[in-house]
């Protein structure tokens, strides 16, 4: 053999060698996870869940306006209720893969109409503040701020959802506001139980947490104007 076929002979097994360390790295390489299905049912666990707390809310104004002790229970049992809810609903969307279409739209209208139906009942009623006594405005002014918030985002989700994929992930839901979420639940349980003289103590605390909620609420919105206005800037 001349050195012209030993140098041909060379380069063939040269790139047979490396076709066949390609081919072994693609059979080895990990495979990117498949999407997340989701399920084609309408009436998932997670659904009817979603469901119930929409259901909840006529029968959490109903409680609201009983003046005794059980209708004052029965209104803060329910709210716990919906805000356990709201957390099982999802973990059980996940872990089971019951994620629905229906199920996406329904959760954040479920939340939104708990939430802003309990703002306005307490608003209904001004709260006997320890210190400054009977105030009307001390629920009202919060409460303006995250209805208002809510509204904003619910049409920015809904315009972003008609234009590219890049202003959908800029108002994405983030830990802001989950964060913000989780203090709305937990001043207006405090709230909702301090209307009982047994858990009036709780009140400032509950006033100081949902003022934080407004602010955090105020905060995320100001975090997702400017994604969106860098977003339209690139264009």
């Amino acid at each position: 053999m001349g050195e012209e076929d030993t140098v041909n002979a060379d380069q063939n097994s040269f790139a047979g060698g490396e076709e066949d360390s390609l081919l072994r790295n693609r059979h080895t390489s990990p495979l990117p996870p498949p999407p997340q299905q989701l399920s084609s049912k309408v009436l998932t666990l997670p659904t009817v869940l979603t469901l119930g707390r929409v259901a909840a809310v006529p029968i959490l104004v109903a409680t609201f306006y009983v003046d005794c002790w059980w209708g004052r229970t029965a209104t803060t049992s329910i709210f716990i209720a919906a805000a356990i809810t709201d957390w099982l609903d999802g973990y059980i969307a996940r872990k089971m893969r019951l994620g629905s279409a229906f199920g996406a739209f329904l959760d954040p209208v479920a939340d939104k109409l708990m939430v802003a139906a309990t703002l306005i009942l307490l608003c209904t009623k001004p709260l006997d503040a320890v210190i400054l006594g009977p105030v009307p405005w001390l629920v009202t002014v919060p409460s303006i701020a995250i209805i208002g918030r809510e509204i904003t985002m619910s049409a920015v989700r809904e315009w972003a959802a008609s234009q590219n994929g890049k202003l959908s992930e800029a108002v994405a839901v983030n830990s802001l506001g989950k964060w913000k979420t989780a203090t709305q639940m937990i001043a207006l349980t405090i709230l909702l139980a301090s209307r009982d003289s047994s858990f009036a103590r709780l009140l400032p605390s509950g006033i100081g947490l949902l003022y934080v909620s407004a602010g955090l609420s105020i905060w995320s919105l100001v975090v997702y104007m400017r994604k969106i206005w860098r977003v339209l800037l690139k264009k």
